[in-house]
Parts: structure tokens; sequence; C-alpha cells
């Protein structure tokens, strides 16, 4: 199939790494290549001095520690928002610096603090291992909010792809558990459905970055099983929500040529439905990934609406 990409973005296609997730050799070939994707970024100077530490937290009970790093702005006066940041990687692949440089430059233009959680990966560590190390790091920030300086009240979380998908999980792990309390998510370009069943993931098998079979390894990997069964857990698949009310506010993105595209789409109409606060911008002519290529106008303004965004659901 061809698709009408922006042509800002058509020069990088040849430059972005190869993503064939077909079995776990090509995914240990991907892993390989993945610093290639954080390269394609420029590193970022800050403006103003933040500290970056690594440290771990604990884990889910009879699980190991979670490595997290701590962006913290420095020379403040007062307690700042807080953001527990959860990367992409279709729950396969990513880590700590393939979104080094993105975290770094949120936590320098807003001025808060964010934790970014290294959860373990599937498929040797499948659910419910990813989310409950993202709900772990999430009980960590707040029970230290202060020594952190972070405001309580401002607490968000967010993260895109499968970080939106495992933001969204751990939102809903902390409205069931009763905390902790969430002012805001951040779903970028979401990995929320199992049952691959939108007409974007029917139809989106070669487009760039990510794409149907690569969503199928995915799952399988993530679930231990094939997707689309009876008893996946809402936890694991989002979009399997059966009540989306009392989740926090939320921002939703999605791209034109992503398998999923829709499923984004669906997840924001069911959270406003839901009396949810619910805001979804979808940017035309643009790939799963396209965020990567900071160049192009469309995606200097998904930035900017991020930036805007998180703005706004932190109380900035």
């Amino acid at each position: 199939m061809s698709y009408a990409i922006d042509p800002e973005l058509l020069p990088w296609l040849d430059m972005l790494p190869s993503v064939v997730l077909q079995d776990y050799d090509a995914l240990l070939t991907a892993r390989g290549g993945q610093s290639q994707l954080a390269e394609l970024r420029p590193v970022y100077e800050p403006a103003n001095p933040v500290d970056v530490r690594d440290t771990t937290v604990p884990g889910p009970s009879d699980a190991p520690d979670v490595p997290v790093r701590i962006y913290s702005p420095a020379n403040r006066t007062e307690a700042v928002p807080g953001l527990v940041y959860i990367h992409g990687g279709g729950f396969v692949l990513g880590d700590l610096d393939m979104f080094h440089s993105h975290v770094l430059r949120l936590a320098d233009e807003l001025g808060i603090v964010i934790v970014s959680v290294d959860y373990r990966l599937a498929p040797e560590h499948p659910f419910p291992a990813p989310v409950e190390d993202c709900y772990a790091a999430l009980q960590w920030v707040a029970a230290k909010a202060d020594e952190l300086g972070i405001d309580p009240k401002r607490l968000g979380i967010g993260g895109e792809s499968a970080g939106g998908g495992l933001s969204a999980g751990t939102a809903l792990l902390a409205r069931d558990r009763g905390g902790p309390e969430l002012c805001f998510q951040y779903l970028g370009i979401p990995e929320l459905d199992d049952r691959l069943d939108t007409e974007s993931m029917r139809d989106y098998v070669d487009t760039p970055l990510w794409n149907r079979p690569n969503a199928i390894f995915s799952w399988a990997s993530y679930l231990g099983t094939e997707p689309g069964g009876d008893d996946v857990s809402p936890y694991a698949a989002p979009a399997r929500a059966t009540d989306l009310a009392g989740l926090p506010p939320a921002f939703v993105t999605t791209c034109q040529y992503d398998p999923l595209r829709d499923e984004g789409i669906e997840y924001a109409r069911r959270l406003a439905h839901a009396g949810v606060p619910t805001e979804l911008r979808h940017y035309p002519a643009t790939f799963h990934g396209s965020g990567f290529v900071e160049s192009a106008a469309i995606t200097r303004r998904m930035f900017a609406d991020e930036l805007e965004a998180l703005r706004r659901g932190l109380r900035i």
C-alpha cells in the first residue's frame, strides 16, 4: 500500500532502522539496533540546569527493584509537578537511553520533576510484570514526593506507544487500587488493544516502524499467549476496560498511517463518554514514530502540543 506521508518526513524513511519483529531472533537484532532510533534525535543541551541521576525503587512483591532515571530541575524554591514517564517499544524494546533527550527536554522546558521507568520487557517478562513495575514506580514517586520536590496534587503519568498503553493501564490500576491519585494522563500514540481488529490495524501491514505484523508479535510477547483471547486483563489491554469513569483527565494523540490510530481514537471517545475530560489530537500524513524526526514542521507541532498539554494537565 502507498501512503501520502508528509514530504518533510519522507527523506528520513531510509534512515530509520528496520524494525521487523517476526520471531525472537529478530527481536534480539532489533534490540541491538535500537540505539539508532535514539541517535535520530540531536543531543539536547538544557537551557537550565537539570540534575539527572539513576537509581532503583522497590519493585512489585517478590520482584526485582525497578531502575528509574530522575530528572530534577535545579535551583527550585518550591514543589513542582511530577511526571512518571514510561518509554515506548512495543513492550519488547526500549530503555531509558532511547528517550533520554526527549525526557530531558520536557524536564527543562516545563521545569518539572520526571521519573522515567525502565520496566521489565516481554517476552522474558510478560504481563503483568511491565505494568506492575510501572505501578510500583508510581507508588514510590507518590510516597517520596516531598523528598523529590514534587507537589503530590500535581502528579501525572505519560508515555508514547507501548508507554502510552502502560500509562493507561497504570492509571486504571491506580484508580482501582485506591491510589496514588493522578491529575493527568498523557497517552501518546498508545498501544491499547490486543484484539487487532480495527480498520487501521487490519490495513496497515507495511507502514514504517510499526505495522500489523509487529503488533501481533508485540501482543503475543506481552500476553504470553495469542492475542485476542476472552480473558485478557484490561490492565494489559486498556481498551478491554468496561468502565473508564473516574480516570484522570487525558490527552491522546494519534498518527494517520499508524495501525494503532483507531484504537487511540476509540479510547479517547470512550474516555470522553465516561465523563473524563479528554483531548484528542490526530496528526495527518504522519506514521508511528514520526516524533523521532524533530526537524519536520508537523513533528515540531506535535512536541509543542505535548508541552502545552502537560502544562495544562499538570497545572504549571
